[in-house]
This record gives C-alpha cells, structure tokens and sequence, in this order.
C-alpha cells in the first residue's frame, strides 16, 4: 500500500492511500520531534515508495506506519 496524495494544514494531514482509504490525523506526535513546524511546508509523497518524506527525503514515514497510525488515532 502506498500514500498516493496529502494536504495539511500545520500538523493536521489529509492523508489518502492506494486503498481508496482517507483519513484526517494529527501527525505531530508522530513527527514533531523531527520535522518542525517551519519544515513542514517540505512534505512530499516518494514516487516509488510512497512514502511521506519531509526536507527532501531526509526524513520519511514509511505508508505502513502512517497507515496504522491513522487505524490507531481514528478509532
């Protein structure tokens, strides 16, 4: 399963997977460690792994952990 699109307002991402699944979640307990707020402008999507990848993929989430993350926080 891949990320295939996003949109985000600060920390709040729109998040939409190669399942047709879509799921608005606050990533910043997930990222906020690495990724501030000024560097959030950076978030693109990996091409070949689909992966949400911020500072030109020096940091990534892997589309799995994303999408367990947004399971987990959308009970």
């Amino acid at each position: 399963m891949k990320l295939i699109e996003f949109t985000h307002q600060g920390y709040i991402f729109n998040l939409s997977f190669s399942d047709g699944r879509c799921f608005e979640v606050d990533l910043s307990e997930l990222i906020q460690q690495h990724v501030s707020e000024n560097q959030l402008s950076t978030a693109q999507i990996d091409p070949d792994w689909g992966c949400l990848e911020f500072n030109q993929g020096n940091i990534d989430i892997e589309p799995s952990t994303l999408y367990n993350y947004c399971l987990h926080k959308n009970r």
